[in-house]
């Protein structure tokens, strides 16, 4: 497996180094769906600038990163491509060890299964292979790198890369079983951009370790202080507090992006907004507990649908956000004979990606269109996500089901049952 993941990660530089040397990285750059106010380049730039000058990059409205980015490409800035491209190869490489990882426990947990006779015998179809499981790794890592919101991220030098890499890492790390290093990657995640928190739930029961949520509470939180504290540190003052996590949440730039917020909040009343800010915010918290319970055996699955909730519900999300949790969909290819919508909501995906730059060319150039326009396909466009995230929630859930009481369920009196999830 090495030799195709090597010329895997050799394909996916060299598009990106051809990318990068062409007049589309430009152009992408400016893409609204690539890039939002948090994580754009030229924002970057402009507060390296600031910082040069003995200016706080805080001191205005255009800086919004986090004081560990600033600082890494103060000293990076020349090698920022190279940066940003290796942020793509650790991320594809981490997310590779993960499911590589993950396969083994599960094809393990699957084997004691089978010789304790646990699954009924009408559903030994259902069971996974080793050959089907071999090439996921590879799948992933693939889906990962060669995704074009991926590569028009990382052209991009969307610092949305950044965060998926440190995403990746904590995954890997959960995985592997390292509580230590899970702990401080999920800090680093949420010192970026606050809504990774949703994601220790699904740490603590793949470690398996609630008698030890204090430990790793303890190690959470003290990895995030040492953070925070670096920060101070580095910049004297606290004004990024405000300028960074009050931005996220209170989302005063309106600026056009394929989320949620910004056109809502263009058409609300002053006084209704702090209402539907807590109730648009509150989203990406609200479904953890619930998914929790239901998914308490099955944390990695867990993690995918908390990665996509945070995808769909973030103030400022970007076709990178989207493109993490799509990496993941190679490992529940054993899921496909139960999804129900999966061609509607693919085309539906596709038709949306390609509609985007058009709409915006009709509404800010042509002035044919209006926001509405925009708006309606970024409405559409999440709605697909939320279908194919809640197709696969019910394939999941459907093939338990099967693999507890059977593949062919029968009523009371002989004949055939139908399952309805509720």
């Amino acid at each position: 497996m090495a030799a195709p993941m090597t010329l895997l990660l050799i394909v996916a530089v060299t598009i990106r180094a051809v990318l990068y040397r062409s007049g589309v990285a430009d152009l992408v750059s400016e893409r609204v769906e690539v890039v939002s106010p948090l994580t754009a380049w030229k924002r970057v730039v402009e507060g390296l600038a600031l910082l040069d000058l003995g200016v706080s990059p805080y001191s205005g409205d255009v800086f919004h990163e986090t004081p560990l980015i600033i600082y890494l490409f103060h000293f990076l800035v020349d090698y920022a491509e190279i940066t940003f491209m290796l942020a793509d190869v650790i991320t594809a490489v981490a997310l590779y060890m993960a499911v590589k990882d993950y396969n083994k426990q599960v094809f393990r947990k699957q084997k004691y299964a089978l010789e304790a006779d646990r699954y009924p015998l009408d559903c030994l179809e259902l069971i996974r292979s080793p050959g089907e499981m071999y090439y996921i790794p590879l799948k992933v890592a693939m889906c990962y790198l060669l995704n074009p919101f991926t590569v028009l991220s990382c052209v991009a030098k969307s610092t949305c890369g950044l965060n998926n890499a440190v995403i990746a890492l904590f995954i890997l790390s959960t995985v592997k079983g390292n509580m230590l290093l899970s702990a401080i990657f999920l800090s680093l995640a949420t010192y970026q951009s606050i809504y990774p928190l949703t994601l220790s739930a699904a740490a603590l029961l793949y470690l398996i370790f609630w008698w030890f949520v204090a430990q790793y509470a303890f190690m959470y939180l003290g990895s995030l202080l040492v953070l925070v504290g670096l920060s101070f540190f580095l910049l004297g003052f606290w004004d990024y507090l405000p300028s960074v996590y009050g931005f996220i949440l209170s989302v005063p730039d309106l600026t056009p992006n394929i989320g949620l917020f910004w056109d809502f909040f263009a058409e609300m009343f002053e006084h209704f907004r702090l209402f539907f800010l807590c109730v648009f915010q509150i989203n990406v918290f609200f479904y953890t507990l619930p998914l929790s319970i239901k998914l308490k055996e099955h944390p990695v699955f867990l993690i995918f649908m908390q990665l996509a909730v945070i995808s769909i519900f973030k103030s400022y999300p970007t076709v990178g956000d989207i493109s993490l949790y799509l990496a993941f969909l190679p490992v529940w290819s054993h899921l496909h004979r139960f999804l129900r919508n999966i061609f509607l909501v693919s085309c539906v995906l596709l038709a949306c990606s390609a509609l985007f730059p058009v709409l915006w060319h009709l509404w800010i150039y042509a002035g044919s269109a209006n926001s509405n326009f925009y708006y309606a396909i970024t409405l559409l466009f999440n709605v697909a996500q939320i279908l194919l995230v809640s197709d696969y929630f019910y394939a999941f859930l459907r093939r338990e089901h099967h693999l507890s009481y059977g593949l062919y369920l029968k009523r009371k009196d002989g004949s055939e049952a139908t399952l309805v999830l509720k």
